[in-house]
């Protein structure tokens, strides 16, 4: 079934502006582990090799020094692990051998770790160097960001030193003094056309038409249960006749995002952990659907799409659900 056969939402289609036009023409219940300042949790499920990893101080005093913690999770949620830090012990060293032991404790390997805070960059990549996985600066770190969300919420304010004027007001996902400048996409990814659809929330729950098996080299972001079913999910469907290339290249990128700045009158999109690549200008018709993009993903805690197609009668080369991650994180 190709993906706009059950689009029930499709607004115009809108061609890139001229400056694109070709020059040819769940989570478990913890178990307390031995040692107090380590956590681990699995619920059923399956493991996923693909990891996401996050190391940072916490809104929390211990001693007078801020709470440094290790989280570890795999895409799906299923593995949650979490250790404390001192804060003379935050190192590359340290870290790894975290790392390590996370991975004595799994069933499941990973493959690829990916990490999307920026200023522990060096740290991190040091720390995975070591080890025989592949180290992935991205903000495609959904169940990590859901993990973070819920101990924001439920555990930080309940712990003995909590400090909320320390929370990350300037975290992943804030806009605040975004002074970027979106990078031109290459000539050859350039789609022909773009539209902003929408898909029933119902789609991508357990027995609904998209699935791992119809979604090309794209991946889908878990999907909060407490969201209501009969919602719709914002998205946009890129048609090109380069559909194959244009999805294998999002696919290296880490695509994690689309954003209308209305502002800006842009359609732009979120990769790796910072890059921004401008996909099209919005006409005043355009801006309108991109205001109407922009609240429904607000009403979906950020989730929304992209597909890439050749045509409206075929599979997607590659089809992301993607979230917006939430800023103080």
């Amino acid at each position: 079934m190709s993906l706009l056969s059950f689009v029930l939402v499709q607004t115009r289609a809108f061609a890139p502006h001229p400056l694109f036009e070709s020059r040819s023409g769940g989570a478990g219940t913890y178990i307390q582990s031995t040692t107090v300042d380590s956590e681990i949790a699995k619920s059923s499920g399956n493991i996923s090799s693909d990891w996401e990893l996050d190391c940072y101080s916490r809104p929390v005093l211990v001693d007078g020094k801020k709470l440094w913690e290790v989280l570890i999770t795999d895409s799906t949620g299923t593995l949650r692990i979490c250790e404390s830090l001192p804060s003379n012990r935050v190192n590359s060293r340290e870290l790894r051998r975290v790392v390590e032991d996370a991975m004595e404790i799994s069933d499941v390997k990973p493959s690829t770790i990916r990490f999307f805070r920026g200023a522990m960059f060096n740290m991190i990549n040091i720390a995975l160097s070591e080890i025989e996985v592949v180290a992935r600066p991205s903000r495609c770190t959904f169940a990590l960001a859901s993990w973070l969300e819920e101990r924001n919420r439920d555990v930080y304010p309940q712990m003995t030193g909590y400090k909320p004027s320390m929370a990350n007001p300037d975290g992943l996902g804030s806009a605040f003094l975004d002074v970027r400048t979106p990078v031109k996409l290459p000539d050859a990814l350039r789609g022909e056309k773009y539209a902003f659809v929408a898909l029933p929330l119902a789609e991508f729950r357990p027995g609904g038409d998209i699935s791992s098996e119809n979604i090309g080299v794209g991946r889908l972001c878990p999907v909060d249960l407490t969201l209501p079913a009969d919602a719709f999910v914002q998205g946009i469907v890129v048609l090109t006749s380069r559909a194959k290339a244009l999805a294998s290249w999002l696919a290296g990128t880490e695509v994690a995002g689309f954003k209308a700045d209305l502002r800006r009158r842009t359609l732009t999109m979120e990769a790796d952990i910072s890059t921004q690549y401008l996909v099209a200008r919005l006409n005043d018709i355009q801006r309108a659907e991109g205001a109407a993009f922009e609240e429904g993903k607000d009403q979906l805690n950020g989730l929304h799409f992209v597909s890439v197609q050749e045509n409206e009668n075929e599979n997607p080369a590659g089809f992301w659900l993607l979230r917006e991650i939430p800023p103080g994180l």
